[in-house]
């Protein structure tokens, strides 16, 4: 594996020099990265058409889930300031919308310091719903056990306030010991396969599993190792689809995104090929797949708000994403007019 891959995220002047290459051609557009903090009611975001979706915060590591009707888009927030380099976040934010182009920011569902034993980075994380709970895996930087780590929250709706649902770390960088780094313990993804029987991935330059018990709290059994994908990075992420489960991810760096399929959440997985190509001026590419109202969604970041800012002050972006009749999915076309009103 290059040794580029096993670069973390905390290293800003790396990120950014290969950040500089990648400018986007959308148009500089005025940006305010206010940090309000405040744990207040909804406010309805300007609905400008196109991507980036959300242009009056920085908003990183799109998860999104399908719930009654809404969608819930989870982000991270990058909260540099203009012209600092590094990755700078200290919470996650929560928008919804029935139509996938107006959207509406909620209160601050969680922070870091809702975890009581982590630091810092509220780096990518996911929310799904079992039993009525809806239970948020986030990877930090844990207080006392060197690396990054995985928490999980819990609330009784899907924006929340989420509190911790264990008072521990799920993960813990001394629990995967192959990799010799540090931050190989960062974005989690969750999938419930048909069985009822929920699968935690995640991983940098390894991709992990292991099954969760029904409690969502709790490993049950080993943690494994998932075989096949070619050039894995980071950023798994998991849909099912006519039979078939996708595992796609990021891919090298500065990051593509690429995907495998295979019909067992076990394996074997059969690496498929690029699925996005590099998101303009972000080294990192982190998708969120769904299905809404008859149409499948590709939802990433790029840096196009910020040309100085490159991949640390990062936006999100939606565009369709379709398949082929033998069900491989087609390249991505990253588009800043974005996608119509779901109807």
């Amino acid at each position: 594996m290059a040794d580029n891959l096993l670069l973390p995220k905390a290293k800003p002047a790396l990120y950014a020099a290969a950040g500089l290459l990648l400018l986007s051609g959308i148009a500089q557009t005025a940006f305010s990265a206010e940090h309000d903090g405040a744990r207040q009611g909804t406010k309805p975001v300007a609905a400008e058409a196109g991507n980036p979706i959300i242009k009056n915060k920085y908003t990183a590591d799109p998860a999104a889930l399908v719930h009654n009707g809404t969608v819930y888009l989870y982000t991270g927030h990058d909260e540099a300031a203009p012209r600092q380099e590094g990755y700078v976040m200290h919470e996650w934010l929560c928008f919804s919308s029935k139509d996938m182009v107006n959207w509406t920011e909620q209160p601050v569902p969680l922070r870091v310091k809702d975890f009581a034993w982590a630091k810092d980075d509220a780096w990518a994380s996911q929310v799904i719903e079992r039993n009525g709970k809806f239970y948020w895996y986030a990877a930090v930087e844990h207080g006392t056990i060197h690396g990054k780590a995985i928490g999980v929250a819990v609330a009784d709706s899907p924006t929340g306030p989420f509190k911790d649902a264990r008072g521990s770390a799920l993960i813990t960088n001394d629990m995967t010991t192959e990799a010799k780094i540090s931050w190989d313990d960062i974005d989690p993804t969750v999938v419930i396969d048909g069985n009822n029987q929920a699968y935690l991935f995640w991983g940098n330059t390894i991709c992990y599993y292991a099954k969760l018990k029904p409690n969502m709290t709790e490993l049950d059994g080993p943690i494994k190792k998932v075989e096949g994908l070619k050039n894995f990075t980071e950023a798994p992420w998991i849909h099912k689809r006519n039979g078939w489960y996708y595992l796609s991810y990021a891919y090298q760096f500065p990051e593509k995104t690429a995907y495998a399929m295979s019909r067992t959440l076990d394996g074997p997985w059969e690496y498929k090929g690029i699925l996005n190509e590099l998101a303009g001026n972000s080294n990192t590419n982190h998708q969120a797949i769904i299905d809404f109202k008859g149409q499948s969604y590709f939802i990433y970041h790029n840096g196009a708000i910020s040309p100085d800012g490159g991949s640390f002050r990062r936006s999100v972006c939606i565009d369709y994403l379709n398949y082929n009749p033998d069900g491989t999915i087609k390249r991505i076309v990253m588009t800043t007019e974005g996608v119509k009103p779901a109807k």
